[in-house]
Order: C-alpha cells, then sequence, then structure tokens
C-alpha cells in the first residue's frame, strides 16, 4: 500500500521479524567438559593434522612440483643468499656483535622457517630496526657490568667486573659478556613468541596499523642512520643509553670531528659513490633485470683486496671487521641470571619482530592467492630465536628487501630459503676468514643505503596527510617520538596515540538529520543529499557510532542540539513558567478580593499550542550499547516523554535489540518502546500517535 495514500495510512501493516531461538546456555562445568574432550583426546587424525600444521614443510614438499618450480627456487635462493652474505656482516655492527653472528643467525633462521614457516615468499633473518634493538640493550648491559666502550679499531678484549663470568668461563672479555647478552635477548624474545602463539593471540597484529609500523620503522631508521656515521668517519664514539640518543650521538660526533680517520672517511665517500648509482639502477631496471645485480658483494670483495693489500688497518687505523673463523662452535646456555633484566625489552622486541613477519607474510599471501596461519608464524618466528640463540645468534624477523627480491626472481616455495643457507654454508665452512681486512665503515655504507627506502617515506608525508589525517598523525607522532626520544617508547606511544584516536572519533560522531527520498523508503542525510523532503510531524535523526559509557552524554546533547529541543531545559522552563503563573492567579485573586478586579493570562512560552515533532532514531550505526548506552535511550525516551514528545527506535540489529532486553528497555516502559524494523515504519508510526498540545497532558 502507498504510504501517501492518507485515507488507508491506517491500515498500514509495519515489518515484523520473528527473532530465532538462541539454544539454552550450557553450564560452565559442561562447557569445560567438553573443551577438555576437545583438546585432550588423541586420535590418529588428530596427531596428524597437528604434526603437519606445526611443519608446513611436510605437506608442501610431497607436493613439489619439481618441473615447474625448481629453477625459480634456485634462482632466488642463489641470488638472496649472495646478499645475505655482505648484509649479516654489516648488521651485526648494529647488534654489537662480532660479524660471524650475523651469518650464524641467517644460516639458522633461514633453515628453521623453511621447515615452520607458512609464507612461500617471506625472506626471515637480520632486519635493522630488530639488530639496533638488541644492540642497544646490549650496550647498557655492558655498561653495566662495568666493561669500556668498544673502539672503532677493533673489539676491547678487556675483562670488566662480571658477576657471572663463572657461568661462562673463567675469563670473559667484552665481546664474549656481549655474545651471551644478545643470545639471552633472542632466547627471550622467542619464549615470548612461542608463548604467544600457545595461547593464540595471533590476533594482536591487527592493532599494530601500517602507519604505526611504518612510522616506527622510518624513526628506527633515523636513528640507525646516526649510529652509522661514527664509523663513516671512523670515530670512537660509545652508544649513548637512555633518551634522546640522536641528540647525544650528534653532539658527540661533533665535538669529535677533528678525530675523523681520512682513510674511513675516503673509502666511505667512494663506496656510498658506487652503490648509491648501482642501488638506483637496480630499482629503476627491477622490471627488465631476471636477478637484482649484487653491487654490495663486488663492493665488499674490492674494498676487501684494497683494505688487504694497502695495509689500512695497520698504517692508517682504519677498523676491520678482524678474524671471523670458520665452522660452528658448540651451543651454549643462555645466561639465565640476565633473563630479568631483559624480560621487558624482549618483550617489545618479540611484538614488533612477530608484526613484521605477519604483516609481510599475509600481504604476499594475498598477492598470490594463498592462505597463511598467524598462529604458525608466531611459532616459526619464536622458533627461529629460541633455537638459535643457543649457537651465539641474535633476534631475526621477515626482513621486505629480500622478500621483494625473493619474489621477483621466481622464488615459488620455502625452497629457495634452504638454498640461500647453503650459500651460507658455504661461506660459513671456506670463505668467512678472508673478510679479515674488511673496514666497518664499508659494512656502515651497505646499513646506510639500505636506508633509502625507508628514509623516502618522508617524500610520501604530504599524501599520506591527504589521504587520511588521522593515519598520517599516527605516523608521524610515531616517527618522532621513535626517532628523537626512544626507539621502544616510540612503539607503546604509536600503539597509545592509534587507540586515543581511535576512541577520539567515537567521541566525533554527530547525529544527522534524516529526510526521505521522493517516491522512494530511504531515508539519508538531509545536509548531504538534494531532494530529501522531511516527513510531517517527524524528526528522523541517525547517531553513527556505538553509544557507551564514553560517549552517551556526547549522544544526548548531540541529538537534543539536532532536535532543537533540550526537554531537560524545557521541563525546566514550564516548571518555573508554571510557578510564575501560581503566582500571578494567586496575586490576582487577591487583587479581585480588594475590588481591582485585574487578571494575568500567561502563556506557557513560544511553543504553547504548537505541535512538538516526534522523534525517530534510526540506529543502524549503532554497532553495539553498553549498561550506560541503554541508559542513555532510557532517558532519552522518559525525558522527551515528559514533554509530550514520543521516541521510535528503527533498524536496531540484533546484538543492539539483545542489549536493550537485557538492559530493561521494553520491561521499563513497555507502553512507548516503540521498535521498528524500517523507518518508514516508525515514521508512520508516531504521526498516527495524537498530538502533543504543548503541556504535558497528551
Amino acid at each position: 500500500m502507498s504510504a501517501d495514500d492518507a485515507p488507508e495510512s491506517h491500515l498500514r501493516r509495519p515489518l515484523v521479524l520473528q527473532r530465532a531461538e538462541k539454544p539454552a546456555p550450557i553450564s560452565f562445568k559442561t562447557a569445560l567438559s567438553r573443551g577438555a574432550r576437545k583438546h585432550c583426546s588423541c586420535t590418529a587424525h588428530k596427531v596428524k593434522s597437528k604434526v603437519l600444521g606445526f611443519a608446513p614443510i611436510l605437506t608442501w614438499l610431497p607436493r613439489y612440483q619439481l618441473k615447474n618450480w625448481i629453477l625459480g627456487d634456485l634462482m632466488s635462493g642463489l641470488i638472496v643468499g649472495i646478499l645475505l652474505v655482505p648484509q649479516s656482516i654489516a648488521y651485526s655492527l648494529l647488534a654489537s656483535q662480532d660479524p660471524i653472528y650475523g651469518l650464524y643467525t641467517s644460516f639458522f633462521a633461514s633453515i628453521i622457517y623453511a621447515v615452520l614457516g607458512t609464507s612461500r615468499h617471506t625472506s626471515v633473518g637480520i632486519f635493522g630496526v630488530l639488530c639496533l634493538l638488541v644492540g642497544q640493550v646490549v650496550d647498557r648491559e655492558l655498561a653495566l657490568a662495568g666493561y669500556a666502550p668498544e673502539s672503532v679499531g677493533g673489539v676491547n678484549a678487556s675483562a670488566g667486573p662480571l658477576a657471572n663470568a663463572s657461568a661462562l668461563g673463567a675469563v670473559c672479555d667484552r665481546s664474549c659478556y656481549a655474545i651471551a647478552v644478545g643470545a639471552t635477548v633472542t632466547f627471550t624474545a622467542g619464549v615470548y613468541q612461542v608463548l604467544m602463539g600457545v595461547l593464540q593471540v595471533g590476533f594482536v597484529s591487527v592493532y599494530l596499523s601500517d602507519s604505526l609500523l611504518s612510522g616506527f620503522a622510518t624513526g628506527a631508521s633515523l636513528t640507525i642512520l646516526t649510529s652509522q656515521f661514527k664509523y663513516l668517519l671512523g670515530l670512537r664514539v660509545p652508544r649513548p643509553q637512555g633518551w634522546f640518543t640522536l641528540f647525544k650521538t650528534w653532539a658527540s660526533i661533533f665535538s669529535r670531528l677533528g678525530q675523523t680517520n681520512v682513510c674511513d672517511l675516503i673509502t666511505s665517500l667512494v663506496c656510498l659513490a658506487a652503490l648509491v648509482p648501482a642501488k638506483e639502477i637496480n630499482d629503476r631496471f627491477k622490471s627488465k633485470l631476471k636477478a637484482p645485480i649484487p653491487f654490495e658483494l663486488f663492493v665488499v670483495i674490492i674494498a676487501t683486496v684494497a683494505s688487504h693489500f694497502g695495509h689500512f688497518n695497520s698504517e692508517y687505523g682504519s677498523g676491520v671487521a678482524g678474524n671471523i673463523p670458520t665452522g660452528f662452535m658448540p651451543p651454549q646456555l643462555p645466561l639465565w641470571s640476565l633473563i630479568p633484566n631483559v624480560a621487558v625489552d624482549a618483550f617489545s622486541i618479540a611484538i614488533i619482530g612477530f608484526a613484521i613477519t605477519v604483516s609481510l607474510s599475509e600481504m604476499f599471501a594475498k598477492k598470490h592467492g594463498y592462505a597463511v596461519d598467524a598462529n604458525q608464524e608466531m611459532y616459526a618466528i619464536g622458533f627461529c630465536n629460541i633455537l638459535p640463540a643457543f649457537f651465539r645468534c641474535f633476534v631475526t624477523s621477515a626482513a621486505l628487501t629480500k622478500t621483494l627480491v625473493k619474489e621477483s626472481t621466481g622464488c615459488q616455495t620455502q625452497l629457495s630459503g634452504l638454498v640461500s643457507a647453503l650459500v651460507l654454508l658455504l661461506v660459513l665452512l671456506l670463505i668467512a676468514p678472508l673478510f679479515y681486512s674488511l673496514q666497518k665503515c664499508v659494512l656502515a655504507v651497505i646499513i646506510v643505503v639500505n636506508l633509502r627506502g625507508a628514509l623516502r617515506k618522508f617524500l610520501d608525508v604530504p599524501r599520506m596527510w591527504r589521504a587520511n589525517h588521522v593515519d598520517a598523525s599516527v605516523w608521524l607522532v610515531t616517527m618522532a617520538t621513535s626517532a628523537l626520544v626512544n626507539t621502544e617508547l616510540g612503539l607503546l606511544v604509536g600503539v597509545l596515540v592509534s587507540a586515543f584516536l581511535v576512541l577520539a572519533r567515537t567521541q566525533r560522531a554527530r547525529v544527522d538529520e534524516l529526510g526521505r527520498a521522493a517516491g522512494r523508503e530511504h531515508y539519508e542525510v538531509l545536509a548531504e543529499y538534494r531532494g530529501l523532503e522531511k516527513q510531517s510531524g517527524v524528526s528522523v535523526f541517525r547517531f553513527d557510532s556505538p553509544i557507551y559509557y564514553a560517549n552517551q552524554s556526547l549522544f544526548k546533547r548531540s541529538l537534543y542540539k539536532a532536535a532543537g529541543l533540550d526537554p531537560v531545559r524545557e521541563k525546566a522552563k514550564r516548571l518555573k513558567e508554571n510557578k510564575k503563573k501560581l503566582a500571578a492567579e494567586a496575586k490576582g485573586l487577591r487583587s479581585d478580593e480588594n475590588g481591582t478586579g485585574a487578571t494575568v493570562d500567561l502563556m506557557l512560552g513560544d511553543k504553547a499550542g504548537q505541535k512538538l515533532p516526534s522523534l525517530v532514531l534510526d540506529c543502524s550505526c549503532v554497532l553495539f550499547l553498553d549498561t550506560a548506552g541503554v541508559n542513555a535511550l532510557k532517558d532519552v525516551r522518559k525525558d522527551y516523554g515528559e514533554v509530550g514528545v514520543s521516541l521510535a527506535l528503527a533498524r536496531c540489529n540484533a546484538s543492539v535489540l539483545d542489549a536493550l532486553e537485557r538492559g530493561g528497555y521494553f520491561a521499563e516502559d513497555q507502553a512507548n518502546s516503540a521498535l521498528f524494523f524500517t523507518i518508514d515504519d516508525a515514521v508512520h508510526f508516531v504521526q498516527s500517535l495524537p498530538v502533543a498540545n504543548g503541556s504535558d497532558d497528551v
């Protein structure tokens, strides 16, 4: 029937839907018993599923398509393995470790992730931000143990007043203790990650947005860049601790500029002049090249040969990598007594490493049409830290640059990771000692050049701001805090700012008045669209946010303002006017008794005798209600009812209906609990109600 058919509008029947019956709630004892049977029962199928789920390589390796995939996996594994050699040695500087341990770390991580990871393309190994965080913890613990700062020319071998020396041997020099601290941080972070996998909390990664992680990585990149300048100039500058390390480092560098090692400076400039254009060539022609040209490896080889035959270390005092032994050392337990000291640092490292790994895995899985398991990724990256920690390795995670290289060179499965591990094994067993004369400034140049991608994010800030002010604000705050104040604090501040801005959005929610499209039963915001019509005697409003304890006052205030009638003030105004009227009437009676015959007729206000519009509240954008939200709706209905204005709710979802029922919204005033599934039904209902006369009587 037409909604405009006035004579028959009383025959209109609103849409009625019957709620489905919900199953009776089970008792806690029954739920516990079912959960125990589900998780504690053991069948052959469940054992097979658990084993295959824990080691995904057992699933994809038997199905490996040798003819189609082997060439791409071999090519990508070989290229990434070659790139890992100089980068593993270089990033050891950031973690305050000897170069050999960077090679160990990349070797073990490549093998373990190939067995346990669910992503086909992710390359797990050394990541600059995590190396920086580990290096900060290592330097702090070295300072607390009483070791002097490391010299640029080599490792300071003087032993400090170490209380835990008996656990590591009779004498533990600075390098030995740095290794123990790094391994302990790595082990603790891995335990955190595995525990999070056991507890199935892989969802925590969704709380670290892309803008937050990007801002954190960019801020940390500025800190990394600053930390490498001392190597580029050959200065002996200890790494500062605490907050504002960026300013402290630059102050130390400027105060020691006169001590610059000319040999290191010239080498750094030559390597930069070679690598920066080379990297640009790789980036510009990556679509035409079957594989990126390993310019870094060429620079490392040439620089090592030049340093060896030029005697840069002995004659010019240039810092070199030093002795890099071959083979593997026997496993060593982490330093258990250090775990309380590094527990907080390890937790932040664990969260960052997992978030980066899951983000990259999901990005490439979506691109290539397969699925990854976030909790299994937690296990994989956790064991990539726990097991290598016994072999003096430091924290690993997925690395974007090497993952992109793997994908672009034809990677199909994690067999490419095993090929990369074979390349690193060859270096560890045969080639590693040849890097003895490699200058540290060359390694610093490699790190600085690889920061180009992160630093280019500054050029995207205007575009980010135009696209979304909130995400750009999160990026700027996280970046500034990470770079200028403290790296770990930057992550915490970014999370808090993101949460605050999400909460602030609900605090900025507004109430919009809706109008009806001509000839349709559809309602939209009057201020946003043309040609919408207001309905006679009724105003329709929409609140575009959940109603809960933090914004229930805003909801009521915004609704009263949009409706143009504050019922609380209206009631107070009427009470005041009634008192004045009664006082005037009493005064008039006394005047009549005195023979004056004066009378006073006081109107109730500007709205006396006028029809007050009824209200319909569109709840389609109200995702949920808490107790405060239900009470707010009760207050609105009660306050408007006392001034003769009816309130009807429309388009409530099932969870809102349940919240209203549990909160007693219907039981408290069942006669006035108007609820409809369409706005049009609600409008016709309130239009059919008796007209208010401006007083409390209807």
